[in-house]
């Protein structure tokens, strides 16, 4: 678990998307590829103004194929129902028995608003703060089923007891939603949150809501500096700062294979590679962006980990085969033969990975059993 004081675990994650890639197959492959590397779990972007598979249905389809890493499909909270939203991302959690996540984003432009011609792009601002109510709306419909409310009693043909279904209520700006949901309560309870709270509109979101915030920073005082931002901004929405995991988003080139990480490599060597300088993010225009090899990258996940400036890192390889096989089979095994990095999961849900409890029933206020069925 991640204390206050000190580093806590380790935390690593990776994107697999793959650009014009409409079959299955190859998403499969890459994760489990992460999952062979202890990943804590993967992202597939989405979005309405790029072309691509759905990727909520392409998670569902690598749930099965996989046993323990988390899947996190990006799905947008504008132009879309909230209530179907939440009810797709708490199927995934059932499909994967645990493993689901949800990274919330914002459909921002006039092209995408064109494709619903319900209502013209809003600014940003507005967008996350619908973004919010989503989330919130999200929390109390997977909360809506108490988690023994399924009776399934055959000699008494009752399948639900009523009395523990419970209405969210929510009437916002933009939309309303009374529930309950159509879906049991996920076996997280909630399914993982994630926010990329790089810019200041989405902050607000993944300090009241997220359970991991992205940060697309260059280097490591700016990321400490939004880390504590995030953290005491989540501790005056009455959260603990402590259930809230930050993650450095890094694009990584690792073309410079020649520095691939060795069975043999200890301590001495890996800090021969820090005094050597090592490789460093630079600006891009899509965030920042590591062009090194893996042994490099690991002294640098490494170093941004141990001095609390992040939990750990989302990386988005920019060559999707090579990029992730040289990071899963260079960086990580690095990583795990010095010990800063599981060599297996001792958990099966995504919130076990992440260190993060189940969360209570708002309406009931208690936790339940949940698990896996």
């Amino acid at each position: 678990m991640t204390s206050t004081h000190g580093r806590g675990l380790l935390h690593l994650a990776a994107a697999v998307d793959r650009a014009g890639v409409y079959e299955a197959g190859s998403y499969v492959e890459s994760a489990r590829l992460a999952e062979r590397g202890g990943l804590d779990f993967v992202t597939l972007g989405d979005g309405f103004g790029r072309p691509g598979p759905d990727a909520l249905a392409v998670l569902s389809r690598v749930a099965p194929a996989t046993t323990r890493i988390g899947l996190v499909p990006t799905v947008t909270t504008t132009h879309t129902e909230p209530f179907h939203v939440q009810a797709a991302v708490a199927t995934l959690d059932w499909v994967s028995r645990g493993r689901a996540g949800w990274r919330l984003d914002v459909s921002a432009t006039e092209g995408e608003a064109r494709l619903f011609g319900r209502r013209h792009a809003a600014p940003a601002d507005a967008l996350w703060r619908e973004a919010g109510e989503v989330a919130d709306v999200a929390a109390r419909l997977w909360d809506s089923w108490e988690d023994d409310a399924e009776i399934r009693d055959e000699t008494t043909g009752r399948f639900i007891d009523r009395d523990k279904l419970h209405h969210a209520d929510f009437v916002g700006p933009t939309f309303s939603v009374k529930g309950p949901s159509i879906v049991p309560r996920p076996p997280q309870g909630h399914p993982v949150r994630v926010v990329d709270a790089t810019e200041g509109p989405a902050r607000t979101v993944a300090a009241r809501y997220a359970d991991v915030a992205l940060v697309r920073v260059a280097n490591r005082a700016q990321a400490a500096l939004l880390r504590d931002e995030l953290r005491g901004r989540a501790g005056e929405f009455g959260r603990d700062p402590d259930a809230l995991r930050v993650l450095a988003s890094l694009t990584v080139d690792l073309g410079d294979g020649e520095y691939a990480a060795e069975p043999a490599w200890g301590a001495a060597q890996f800090e021969r590679v820090r005094d050597l300088g090592g490789g460093v993010p630079r600006p891009a225009a899509h965030g920042p962006f590591y062009r090194g090899g893996p042994v490099d990258l690991a002294e640098l996940i490494a170093a941004w980990h141990e001095t609390g400036a992040v939990d750990g890192f989302h990386l988005v390889p920019a060559e999707p085969s090579r990029d992730l096989e040289r990071l899963v089979n260079g960086t990580v095994a690095l990583l795990q033969h010095r010990g800063l990095f599981r060599t297996f999961y001792p958990g099966r849900t995504l919130r076990e990975h992440l260190g993060l409890a189940r969360p209570a029933n708002q309406y009931t206020g208690t936790a339940g059993a949940g698990g896996t069925r």
